[in-house]
């Protein structure tokens, strides 16, 4: 390109016809320039002239701008709605966390709550199984027992040479001794000397005593008679009169009539009651 490019123009002067059937002319000066590079075809000059060039024709109609513009705001709107969306869903899960960590809480104190209770509830059946134990050991003696009165009643309970009245089993010795023997070797039966308690059983006595004198189990206690369970004397079957003074005697028997009297230190049969 020519250094002159930008060289000072040459002015030329040149006269345009405005109507041809008029004879006057005007006059215009344009710019010449020497360097071809600035030259440019009539058509140029005129777009030129009338505003519109290049650069004009290069920029983007309002239609497309329009177009860009909604575009963005739609993309704009989505971001918006996607985040407000995404945030709604982040708190919602936050919440069901916090619930789910509630519950949790709340299960875990059940489930201490029922491990306590089932502690306790173990503690409670291993209780009643010991009452259970304690309740059948109780009930098989109660059931020895019913039987042994059973077999007492029925007259299968009293060994050999026992006579069986009412519930009791009685023995009447073929030998003699003092009160205080007669009284051992009857607990040595596991039994005692006979203790009177009513009419019936005097007269039950009296008959397996026959002929004979037996010892009893009445004895003085000091200035009273009692039987040799601690209970007083309330049936008297004497032989003669009021009971004897307990102070001199020790001792009571039933004689061949059947009747109680006192006596002191004598060998005699005795009759044993179980």
């Amino acid at each position: 390109m020519s250094s002159d490019i930008y060289a000072q123009p040459k002015k030329v002067r040149y006269i345009k016809k405005e109507e041809e059937d008029q004879a006057e002319w005007e006059e215009r000066e344009v710019n010449i320039y020497e360097s071809a590079d600035n030259v440019t075809d009539s058509r140029t000059n005129v777009q030129s002239l009338d505003g519109v060039g290049p650069e004009t024709q290069n920029h983007p109609s309002r239609g497309t701008l329009c177009i860009v513009a909604v575009l963005c705001i739609g993309v704009l709107a989505g971001t918006i709605s996607l985040s407000i969306h995404s945030t709604l869903k982040i708190n919602r899960l936050q919440t069901e966390l916090s619930d789910t960590r509630v519950n949790s809480s709340q299960l875990q104190g059940s489930y201490e709550i029922l491990s306590k209770n089932q502690s306790h509830l173990k503690d409670d059946v291993k209780k009643l199984k010991e009452q259970i134990e304690v309740m059948t050991v109780n009930s098989s003696q109660l059931q020895d027992e019913v039987k042994k009165l059973k077999e007492k009643i029925e007259g299968k309970w009293c060994p050999d040479g026992w006579k069986k009245f009412g519930c009791s089993c009685y023995f009447k010795s073929t030998e003699k001794k003092n009160w205080f023997n007669s009284r051992r070797l009857c607990q040595e039966r596991g039994a005692d000397l006979v203790i009177i308690n009513s009419k019936e059983e005097h007269e039950f006595v009296r008959k397996l005593n026959g002929n004979g004198e037996s010892w009893i189990g009445l004895q003085s206690s000091g200035y009273e008679w009692k039987w040799v369970d601690g209970a007083p004397l309330t049936e008297q079957f004497w032989e003669t009169g009021p009971a004897p003074s307990s102070s001199y005697y020790y001792a009571v028997f039933y004689n061949s009539d059947g009747k109680s009297k006192a006596s002191t230190y004598y060998d005699k049969n005795w009759i044993c009651e179980k």
